[in-house]
C-alpha cells in the first residue's frame, strides 16, 4: 500500500484531531506543545527525525480509523523500516508527546476543578462530603449523620511497588512546563508575558527531550521514601486542610470560621515504604528507622514554617485580644525554657502575647525536629495542648476568626500528621516468620535472616518511643493462610525484647491474598480473636481490628471475575462476623492501579462494597503512577479526597446498603454462573502445559524485570517456572504492554455467554453496582486493549490454541460489555474517558509497533547469542515507558 501524500496526510491528521470532542483550550495547548516539542525535533541535530515521527504518526492515525488489514501493515511496515538508533529516537518522541498530553489532560482537570470551585458534579450529586452529608441527614437525621461524620476515616498507604515508569527528572520537567502553561494562559495575547512563556516551554521541552527516559540504576528503598516526601512537601500538607475547610464551610455557611468547626479530621496517611520487606531484601531494619526519621524531619519541618508564619501574623494587641490566664500560665512556662528567645520575641512582639507564644511554640517544634531535648515536646498531644490554649484563649477574647481561621487549619494539621506524618507499616511474610521461629525454637547460633526479623522489632520499639505510637506498630502478614501465621508476630515480637525488655505496641493485620486464604478468612479469624496477645490487643483498642485484602494475587489465582465475586463474598462473611462479635472492623484494601491488581476508580467500588464492611472507614493502597496522578497536584489531590471520603460516609447510608444486599441476593443467581464459568475459563489458559513459558516469549514480561523502576524484584525466584514464581505487578504490567489488558477482563465474556439473558444482565448493570463496577472497569480495560497489535504479541509464541482462546475471549468480552452497556462502542456511556483513550490510541499504537520489532528481534536471536543485543533491548525497554505514558497505568 502506497504512503499518503502530505497533502492526503495533513487533511487525515486534520480530520482526525477534529473528530475528538476536546475542551477548545485544551485542543489548543495540546496543539501549541505538539508544535513545540515539533520544533525542538527539527532542532535536534538529527537530521530527518521530525519527518519520520511525522510518517508515523500519519500512518497509525490511518490505520486506526482506516482499520484494513492495508493501513495497519503500512503504519507497521514505516516502524520496522528504522534503523535501530533512528527507532530509539523516534520512541522518545512520542514519549514526550505523552507526557506533554498527559500534562494538558491534567491542566484540564485542574481548569474544571477551579471552575466548579467545590460545587458537586451535576451528574453526581453526592461526590463531596458535604453533599454526602446532606445526603444522609435526609436518611438518618442530623444527630446521626453527624455522628457518621465525625468518625469518618480515609486512610490511603502509600506503597512503593514499582510501577511508576517515569524518572523523578522526568515528573520535575513536567511539574515546571505546567506552572509555565498557566503562566501562558493567564497572560495577554501577543504580549512579551505570553512569548515569554513560550520560549520558556520550549526551552523546558528540549531539556524532557535530552534527559534520559531510562533510570540508570534501581532506587534504593531510601531514594523511594524521600520521592513520597514530595508528595507531602508540594500537596498534602496544606491540601488535606483544605479539604476540612471545605467541608466545614459548606456545613456551616456563613458561620464557618467564627464558631468552632464541626468537622473533625478525617485523613490518616500510612505508608509501607521503607516499611515492607516482603519479597524485597534491601528494606531492613536500618532502613525503616531512616524512613520514620525522613518522614518526621520534613513534617516537623512543616509543622515549624506554618507555626512561625501564622505567629508572625497574629498581632494581637492585649487590649483589643486579652490574653485568657491559661495563656499567661504558658508564657511563662515557655519563657523558663527559653529564655533568651522569649526576650528577643517579647521586644519584637510587644503587647501582643498570642504572636509571643505562638513564635515560642514554632521555637519548641524546631527543637523537637533537632531533638533539642531541653526544649523539645515530647509527644504531638503536648504540642496540640498548647496550640489549644493559644486558639481558646483568643476565642474567649471575642477574636473567633482568629481562633477559627489559620490557627485551627494548624490543628489539623498536627491532628493529621502528628510528629511522624505517615503511620508506617512493616509488612513481611508468614513463611519467613515460620522459618525464624523454627531456628529460634531450637536454640543455637542465629541466622543473618533471623538477627534482622528481630532487629525490626526493636526498630519498631525506637521508632514507637521517639515519635509516638502512632508512628509504626501495624504489622501486616501477607500470605496469613492459619491463626498461627498471625501469633507468630507476637512470638517474634517477644523474642526481640528478651526477658527483660518490652515489647512494641503491635496490631497484627492478616492479609489474605489468594483465592483459597479469602475462602479461609473467616474461620482463620474466629480463632486469633481467642489467642491472649491478640485478644489482649483487642480489648485495649475498643476492640477495633484491621484485616487486609489482596486484590492481585487472587485475581492472578483465579481470574478477574472470579477474584472480584470472591472478595465480595469474603467482605460480607468477615464484615458479618465483626459484627455478631461487637468488633470495630476496618477492611483494608490491598488495591493497584491497574484494573488487574483492582484498580479503577475508588469512589464506584466503595459504594459496590457489601453492608457494613465500610461504615465509614476506608483504607486502601495507593501505589506507584496512582500516587502521583491523585496526589500531585493540590486541586486534583482536595477533589481525590474529598470524593472518597463523601462515599465511604454515604456507603453506610441505608439507601445504599439496601441496594447492595438486595442486589446481591437477586443476582446470587448470575454471580454462581458467571464465578464457574470465568474461572472455568481462566483455567483453561493458564493451566495450559507450557503456558508460563509461552507467557514469558509472548510479552516483555522478562524485559520489565530489567527496568529500575523500584528497589523491589519483579519475581520470587530466579526464573518463572509457573504462574506462582511470579508477582502479581508484572503479571499485569506485561500484559498491559503486550495491548492485551489480559488481566483485568478475561473469562468476563464466557461468564455472561453462559449467564446468556441480555434483558437480565442489562437489568444487573442498572441494579447491582458490583456488577456494573466490574462492567465499566472492563469497558476501560478493553478500550484500551488492540486486537491487532494483541494478535502480533501473540503470534511471537508457537501455541496457536492459547492465541487463539486469548482472542476469541477478547472479541466475545467485547461483544458482550457493548451489548449491556449499549450503544455500538466501548464506553460509548463515558464520554470524557473515551475520548481521552480514542486521542491517545493511535499514538500509543506507534510505540507497540516499535516496539514489537525490537521484542521479535530479541526472540528471534540465535541460540548461540547468550547475551541480548543491547540496542534492541534499550528500544523495547525505551516503548515500555512510552507505552506506560500514553495508557497512563503500568501495574
Amino acid at each position: 500500500m502506497r504512503e499518503l501524500t502530505q497533502t492526503e496526510a495533513i487533511d487525515l491528521v486534520g480530520r482526525f484531531e477534529a473528530g475528538q470532542e476536546i475542551p477548545e483550550q485544551m485542543r489548543s495547548n495540546v496543539r501549541m506543545l505538539g508544535s513545540l516539542l515539533g520544533q525542538v525535533l527539527r532542532e535536534s541535530g538529527s537530521p530527518g527525525l521530525f519527518d519520520d515521527v511525522e510518517r508515523l504518526r500519519t500512518a497509525t492515525i490511518h490505520a486506526y480509523t482506516d482499520e484494513t488489514s492495508e493501513a495497519f501493515e503500512r503504519a507497521a511496515d514505516i516502524a520496522d523500516s528504522f534503523t535501530v538508533a533512528r527507532a530509539d529516537e523516534v520512541a522518545r518522541a512520542f514519549t514526550a508527546y505523552f507526557h506533554l498530553v498527559n500534562l494538558t489532560e491534567e491542566h484540564q482537570r485542574v481548569r474544571v476543578l477551579r471552575e466548579r470551585d467545590g460545587r458537586p458534579d451535576k451528574e453526581n450529586a453526592s461526590d463531596s462530603v458535604a453533599a454526602a452529608f446532606v445526603r444522609l441527614a435526609a436518611e438518618v437525621g442530623d444527630d446521626t449523620a453527624l455522628e457518621r461524620l465525625r468518625g469518618l476515616r480515609f486512610h490511603p498507604v502509600f506503597t512503593a511497588h514499582p510501577t511508576e515508569a517515569r524518572r523523578r527528572a522526568v515528573s520535575s520537567s513536567i511539574r515546571r512546563l505546567a506552572e509555565l502553561l498557566d503562566e501562558h494562559e493567564s497572560s495577554l495575547q501577543g504580549g512579551a508575558d505570553r512569548r515569554r512563556a513560550e520560549r520558556r516551554m520550549l526551552e523546558e521541552i528540549d531539556i524532557l527531550w535530552r534527559t534520559a527516559p531510562l533510570r540508570s540504576e534501581k532506587p534504593s528503598p531510601t531514594d523511594e521514601v524521600r520521592a513520597i516526601m514530595a508528595v507531602f512537601d508540594e500537596t498534602l500538607f496544606t491540601a488535606v486542610p483544605h479539604v476540612y475547610r471545605r467541608v466545614d464551610d459548606a456545613l456551616q455557611g456563613p458561620a464557618a470560621g467564627w464558631r468552632p468547626p464541626v468537622v473533625q479530621p478525617f485523613v490518616r496517611i500510612g505508608s509501607w515504604v521503607g516499611g515492607d520487606r516482603d519479597g524485597n531484601p534491601f528494606v531492613t531494619a536500618s532502613v525503616t528507622r531512616k524512613a520514620a526519621a525522613i518522614a518526621s524531619e520534613h513534617v516537623l519541618l512543616g509543622l515549624e514554617r506554618a507555626t512561625s508564619r501564622i505567629g508572625r501574623g497574629l498581632t494581637l494587641d492585649a487590649v483589643t485580644t486579652p490574653p485568657s490566664d491559661a495563656l499567661l500560665a504558658l508564657w511563662r512556662r515557655l519563657k523558663s525554657a527559653d529564655d533568651e528567645a522569649a526576650a528577643e520575641i517579647a521586644k519584637r512582639s510587644p503587647n501582643e502575647p498570642h504572636r509571643r507564644v505562638l513564635l515560642l511554640i514554632g521555637r519548641k517544634i524546631a527543637a523537637t525536629r533537632l531533638r533539642d531535648a531541653d526544649l523539645a515536646y515530647g509527644v504531638p498531644d503536648e504540642l496540640l495542648a498548647d496550640l489549644t490554649v493559644v486558639q481558646s484563649s483568643i476565642a474567649q477574647a471575642g477574636a473567633a476568626r482568629q481562633a477559627y481561621g489559620h490557627l485551627q487549619q494548624l490543628i489539623w494539621q498536627v491532628q493529621t500528621f502528628g510528629f511522624h506524618l505517615t503511620e508506617l507499616e512493616v509488612r513481611q511474610h508468614s513463611a519467613v516468620h515460620a522459618k525464624v521461629l523454627a531456628e529460634l525454637d531450637a536454640g543455637g547460633e542465629r541466622s543473618e535472616l533471623t538477627e534482622e526479623v528481630l532487629d525490626v522489632f526493636r526498630a519498631v520499639a525506637y521508632i514507637q518511643k521517639r515519635f509516638g505510637p502512632r508512628a509504626a506498630g501495624r504489622y501486616v502478614v501477607s500470605f496469613t493462610q492459619s491463626a498461627q501465621d498471625l501469633a507468630n508476630v507476637h512470638r517474634l515480637a517477644a523474642y526481640a525484647a528478651g526477658a527483660d525488655g518490652t515489647p512494641p505496641v503491635l496490631d497484627v493485620v492478616p492479609l489474605f491474598e489468594t483465592f483459597a486464604d479469602l475462602q479461609a478468612a473467616p474461620a482463620i479469624l474466629r480463632e486469633i480473636v481467642e489467642h491472649p496477645e491478640f485478644a489482649a490487643r483487642l480489648e485495649s483498642t475498643g476492640r477495633r481490628l484491621e484485616v487486609m485484602l489482596g486484590y492481585s494475587d487472587s485475581s492472578k489465582d483465579v481470574g478477574p471475575v472470579a477474584a472480584n465475586l470472591a472478595l465480595y463474598v469474603a467482605q460480607a462473611e468477615i464484615s458479618a462476623w465483626a459484627e455478631e462479635n461487637a468488633i470495630e472492623l476496618t477492611l483494608f484494601h490491598g488495591r493497584g492501579g491497574a484494573l488487574g491488581r483492582g484498580g479503577g476508580p475508588a469512589n464506584s467500588a466503595v459504594l459496590a462494597q457489601p453492608p457494613h464492611s465500610v461504615d465509614g472507614r476506608f483504607k486502601l493502597t495507593e501505589q506507584g503512577e496512582v500516587i502521583f496522578a491523585r496526589y500531585g497536584d493540590p486541586a486534583i489531590a482536595m477533589r481525590h479526597i474529598d470524593q472518597v471520603a463523601a462515599a465511604v460516609l454515604m456507603a453506610s447510608a441505608p439507601s445504599i446498603e439496601r441496594r447492595n444486599s438486595t442486589a446481591a441476593a437477586d443476582y446470587a443467581d448470575v454471580a454462581s454462573t458467571m464465578d464457574e464459568a470465568s474461572r472455568r475459563r481462566f483455567f483453561d489458559l493458564v493451566k495450559a502445559p507450557g503456558f508460563a513459558s509461552w507467557f514469558a516469549r509472548v510479552t516483555p514480561m522478562e524485559e520489565v524485570g530489567l527496568l529500575a523502576l523500584g528497589s523491589r524484584p519483579a519475581r520470587r525466584g530466579l526464573s518463572v517456572e509457573s504462574l506462582e514464581d511470579l508477582r502479581a505487578i508484572p503479571w499485569v504490567f506485561a500484559w498491559t504492554q503486550a495491548r492485551i489488558n489480559l488481566a483485568g477482563w478475561f473469562g468476563l465474556g464466557t461468564a455472561l455467554e453462559s449467564v446468556g439473558d441480555v434483558e437480565r444482565l442489562t437489568r444487573a448493570y442498572s441494579d447491582w453496582p458490583l456488577f456494573r463496577t466490574m462492567i465499566d472497569n472492563v469497558a476501560m480495560s478493553l478500550a484500551k486493549a488492540d486486537a491487532r497489535i494483541a494478535r502480533r504479541y501473540l503470534d511471537l509464541g508457537d501455541r496457536d490454541d492459547l492465541a487463539d482462546l486469548v482472542m476469541d475471549e477478547m472479541e466475545l468480552t467485547r461483544t458482550w460489555v457493548i451489548r449491556i452497556t449499549g450503544g455500538g462502542d466501548l464506553l460509548q456511556n463515558k464520554a470524557i474517558l473515551q475520548r481521552a483513550v480514542k486521542m491517545r490510541s493511535p499514538y500509543v499504537d506507534a510505540l507497540s509497533l516499535l516496539q514489537l520489532r525490537a521484542l521479535k528481534a530479541l526472540r528471534d536471536a540465535p541460540a548461540e547469542q547468550t547475551t541480548p543485543d543491547p540496542e534492541q533491548q534499550r528500544l523495547l525497554l525505551l516503548s515500555v515507558s512510552g507505552v506506560a505514558a500514553g495508557l497512563q497505568n503500568t501495574g
